[in-house]
């Protein structure tokens, strides 16, 4: 057993983690630790985008009343028929749009510069909608309309650009559009489940080959690491969010952005290209 190799799966699988559910980009952190690490391979892309398996696994157990209360009223309960269609809707832009562009925006823009500059603009982007005055007419998830969720969807697809991020994107365009904080927030975790479920087994069965037994121990410590730590990320978003904005994110995102750009333009730290 390779344990650096399994202490590299441990990080990665932490920081998926820790930041799937805020709006600082896990994609754009598992890029940048997984350059510094030396895990940016091929190999170690696929693995990324598999251990999002343990952070949805997090919000299906932390909400799981909720989701077993959908799966039994399907085809029954209005209400639960509309949550499973609004999120269909809402995971068909990005599903579409990836699977047209994805290519094409892995070769070009999954490095650690257009993700630092993704980081820094996306940062000010959150700046800028907390001044702007929110007028809210979506208390709760349920209320949404199919039009809602389509609309999130839309805006959910700006992360297929990297060190935007995907919960960044809903919720901030959540808050602009007109849901609550905690209804844009929740909505976001609820549509990382078929969003990142699709994603990662779709890559585990374009690129399952590139793996043998000997890396289920490295996915076994990165599955685990991402679930603990996601589960407690999104208790951690959903106390943070009844009391302050998300101006601290933005300024996170602004300056570790800066600084990844500093490190690269100084040659301080030689981030090289996946």
């Amino acid at each position: 057993m390779d344990f650096i190799l399994i202490l590299k799966a441990l990080v990665m699988g932490m920081v998926e983690g820790l930041t799937e559910f805020l709006p600082i980009s896990s994609t754009g952190h598992l890029i940048l630790v997984g350059d510094l690490l030396g895990f940016n391979n091929e190999k170690g892309k696929v693995f990324e985008i598999a251990i999002q398996l343990g952070a949805i696994l997090a919000v299906v157990w932390d909400y799981r009343l909720r989701f077993s209360s959908v799966a039994k009223g399907l085809g029954r309960d209005p209400e639960a028929n509309r949550f499973m269609i609004n999120l269909l809707l809402a995971f068909m832009p990005l599903a579409i749009l990836g699977l047209l562009f994805g290519q094409q925006i892995k070769e070009t823009l999954f490095s650690p510069v257009p993700v630092a500059l993704a980081f820094i603009v996306g940062g000010v982007i959150i700046l800028w909608a907390e001044k702007m005055p929110h007028s809210k007419h979506i208390d709760e998830v349920d209320k949404m309309t199919w039009k809602d969720a389509l609309v999130m969807g839309f805006i959910q697809a700006l992360a297929l650009i990297p060190g935007t991020s995907r919960s960044g994107a809903t919720i901030i365009g959540g808050l602009l559009y007109g849901l609550s904080r905690k209804a844009a927030t929740e909505f976001s975790f609820f549509l990382a489940v078929p969003t990142l479920g699709i994603a990662s087994l779709y890559e585990l069965y374009q690129h399952g080959h590139l793996f043998t037994r000997e890396d289920v121990a490295m996915f076994v410590a990165g599955f685990v690491a991402s679930f603990v730590s996601a589960a407690i990320a999104v208790r951690a978003l959903i106390r943070f969010i009844s009391r302050h904005d998300f101006t601290v994110f933005a300024w996170y995102r602004i300056v570790f952005g800066l600084i990844v750009l500093a490190t690269a333009y100084t040659g301080l730290v030689d981030w090289s290209t996946p």
